[in-house]
């Protein structure tokens, strides 16, 4: 059930982080300076961490209101540690609650591998604009696929 919950929540903030890129995106220009350029994308990633963070609260907060782990902090490390897969912590569940660790890691596969997919778009419009600017281009609207090199 809760991995339903954490894919949900994934979706709905990257279509959210999506939307405000794309946003603030169709504003830059070749002429844009590069420090807000930077900003831009520093804000976009933020908005990621911060979204995987709030997703593993999500886990973390049932876990420890179940009494599963006793301890918030312990909680969220526990989930933090399966989320990203490393699962090399010292916390350890009871026998009928330990398929949840590769159920959580699960999660974190999975929205990790979606997060990626929108880096790499993100990251493909830097590029078109980079290239923009390295060839002088005059077309001011970055946003489109009016680069010749992207047909």
């Amino acid at each position: 059930m809760f991995l339903i919950v954490i894919i949900f929540v994934h979706g709905a903030g990257i279509r959210i982080i999506n939307r405000r890129f794309s946003k603030s995106w169709i504003r830059m220009t070749r002429t844009t300076p590069h420090w807000r350029l930077n900003l831009l994308l520093a804000l976009t990633i933020a908005s990621l961490v911060i979204l995987h963070f709030a997703e593993t609260l999500i886990w973390a907060i049932p876990i420890y209101e179940r009494g599963v782990i006793p301890s918030m902090r312990d909680s969220y490390y526990y989930v933090l540690e399966s989320y990203t897969t490393l699962g090399e912590g010292n916390i350890a569940l009871p026998d009928r609650w330990r398929l949840l660790g590769p159920i959580i890691a699960i999660s974190g596969l999975f929205t990790f591998g979606w997060t990626a997919s929108i880096l790499v778009s993100i990251m493909t419009e830097f590029g078109r604009l980079d290239r923009a600017r390295a060839k002088g281009s005059d077309d001011e609207n970055l946003s489109d696929n009016s680069d010749p090199d992207l047909r």
